[in-house]
Order: C-alpha cells, then structure tokens, then sequence
C-alpha cells in the first residue's frame, strides 16, 4: 500500500476524530445554556399539572417533548381535557419552533399567528387561552390560576419574574399576562427548537443522505409540489409559508367526533375573519419532528406520513367515498377519499394529482423523517 493511502487514512482518521470532539463540544455547550429567569419560570409553569381544575393536566399533557412537543395520546385525533370526556375539536399543533411563526398580520397576506386559525397573534396570547378553556384545563378565573402559581415551589421564582407584588389580587391582570410571556419566552429555547436533525446535519455537510432520502428531498421540491407551501429556503429552515390553506380535507367522522350530532363544520380561518373568502383556511404547520407527531391535520383525519403523501399526491384521483361514511369507509386513503369538507375555497394548485408513483411517495416520507431532532452523525 503506497505511502499517500496511508496518509490520507491517518488524514481522514485525524479529521472524524476532530469532528467528533467538536460536535460533542458543540452539543455540551447548547445543553450548559443557562435559561433566563423568565424562560425557568415559563418551563415550571408548562411542566406544571397541577395548574388545571382540577389537578392533572399542564401545557405538556398535549405538548409533550417525547412527541415533538405535540400530544402524546396518538389513538386520538382531538386531544382529552382534564374532565373525563370533554375533547376539542382540533388536534393539538407542535409547540416545538412555534416561536418561529411571524405575529398574526392582514399585511400583504394573511399570515402568521398561533392555533389553527390564526386567532391568537404571537405564542404569549396563545398561552393564556388553555387554562381558562373549560375543554382543556378548565379554569374558570386568571385569579384561581395565580392562586395555585402561588402554592407552586416555583413562587418565588414567579415573584422576581413578575414583580413582588405578583401575588396581588389587584395585580392579578398583569400577573397572568407575565406568566404568559414566559411560557412564550421558554418555547423560545433551544429545548424546544434543537436543530439537531439529520437534515440539519445534510445542510453542514456532516450527514449523507441516502439514495431514497436524497430521491425523496428532489421530489419534495420537483413534482411533488411540497416546497410550495413548505418552502425549504427560509433561514433558518422550518418548512412553512406561515399563511394559511384550504386542502380538501374531509370532516374526521371517528370518536369523539361522533359523540357530535351532526359534526359542526369547521371555518378555520374564515370563522374567526368571519370571512366566508377565508373558510376551511387553516395554518400551514412546520415540518420539523413530523414523524413524531401523527395524526395529522387541523382533525386529526390523516394517520400517518404516508397517508399524507398519498392524499396530496391522489386527492383528485381516487373516487368519491360513500356519503354515508365518509373518512370511516374502508376503502379510505386506498379506494377513495371522502368529500371535502368546504369545497368551495379548496386550493387545486399544488396537489390533488400529482403522479407520483408508490416508491415516490415513500421516498417523500423517507426524506420528511430526516426532519427530526436528536440525530448524531
């Protein structure tokens, strides 16, 4: 073996080692990241189950880390309040690079915002609206939350946050309003925007993807139209556009939303414009640790990527389901597809038939799986 082998081994071996090292440092020195007090207080209030009336359920029961910080009950489609039976009705978006959606504009576009139609204008007004929803953490006042914030082991945490006075019931507006901000402020963290995926480790040239992922990455720019919507160029890259769309989706029939006679049709964006242009609108979520956080839509009505491939890809293709089962025909996703919902502003410009072949499709999912956190080369 000539002497230039060995050297560019002994090279290559110097340089993994080197990498190695260096990725480690790397990944220490985000984990060391000391959190504001601000962004503490805000992690102990989204941990906190014991903040819901009564105890038992926290911002993490349906955004939780292990599933994209999205919620973990994956049998169902809405997600259960801290009452035994009383659901929502849409399934409960990833808290995870939320903080990366602009705040809620008319401007140029409708775009932006938080929940699925845009209503609450950046994440510190979402995070006020699930302690008082009675379908979720069922609070009936901002007082009783600060009063429990107040027994919490964290109060005097909150109290340097907020002001000395925080416990004030005179003080209490501006109390609930601080505890918002810093669960804003903590979904700002690293912890819930890592970055670590192996798409981001293709993007610094320190994973290789393979002949499907890389097939998977042309088609989602190419024909199979995802980068449209998803673009794939922002900086840094979160797959959305931000605004919001009407797809086609079908009204999700399965429990609980059979406990609902009849199922209410869901205006999305157009219900809370009141604007019947804006109807069946919703907001085009991010990509990142998708396949962590089936099912998937505003309903919950697509179980999986590859049901989801398979709809944008056959949307228009497949035919009608029956009427009278709509998405609970056996033949849906795979015989048919069940009408949509609200047809009228349905979006026909980047998806209903795209002929992808079988292997394209699982090459798209194979290529969205790279999104997800926590890979090491």
């Amino acid at each position: 073996m000539s002497t230039s082998i060995y050297a560019r081994r002994f090279l290559a071996a110097v340089f993994a080692v080197t990498f190695l090292l260096a990725l480690a440092a790397s990944h220490a020195s985000a984990q060391a990241v000391t959190p504001t007090p601000q962004q503490q207080l805000g992690s102990n209030v989204f941990f906190d189950t014991n903040l819901s009336e009564p105890a038992g359920q926290g911002c993490v029961s349906c955004h939780h880390p292990a599933f994209g910080f999205a919620d973990p009950d994956q049998n169902l489609p809405v997600s259960e309040g801290v009452m035994p039976g009383r659901f929502g009705t849409r399934n409960s978006p990833s808290a995870a690079y939320a903080a990366f959606f602009p705040t809620f504009t008319l401007k140029g576009g409708i775009l932006g915002g938080q929940f699925w139609d845009g209503r609450a204008a950046d994440l510190t007004e979402q995070a006020k609206g699930p302690f008082l929803n009675p379908v979720e953490m069922n609070n009936t006042s901002q007082a009783q939350v600060i009063g429990k914030i107040a027994l919490a082991a964290y109060a005097s945490l909150f109290e340097q946050v907020c002001g000395p006075n925080a416990f004030d019931p005179a003080n209490t507006e501006i109390s609930y309003n601080c505890m918002a901000a810093s669960i804003a402020a903590f979904e700002g963290t690293s912890e819930l925007n890592k970055f670590t995926s192996k798409f981001d480790a293709y993007l610094a040239g320190l994973y290789a993807l393979t002949p499907q992922e890389d097939q998977g990455r042309r088609l989602f720019s190419t024909s199979g139209k995802c980068a449209h919507c998803h673009i794939d160029n922002g900086k840094p890259v979160v797959f959305t556009d931000f605004k919001f769309h009407n797809i086609g989706l079908p009204t999700n029939r399965e429990y609980p939303f059979s406990l609902l006679n009849p199922i209410p049709i869901d205006r999305g964006l157009g219900g809370f414009l009141n604007d019947p242009r804006q109807d069946g609108k919703f907001k085009n979520p991010h990509l990142r640790n998708i396949a962590l956080t089936a099912p998937y839509m505003h309903n919950g009505v697509l179980k999986t990527l590859k049901q989801v491939v398979h709809f944008y890809n056959t949307r228009d293709v497949l035919a009608p389901c029956d009427p009278a089962l709509g998405n609970l025909d056996p033949g849906f996703s795979i015989t048919c597809w069940a009408a949509p919902e609200i047809p009228q502003t349905m979006d026909s410009s980047f998806l209903g038939d795209l002929r992808l072949t079988d292997a394209e499709e699982d090459a798209v999912v194979a290529f969205m799986m790279t999104f997800t956190d926590g890979f090491m080369p």
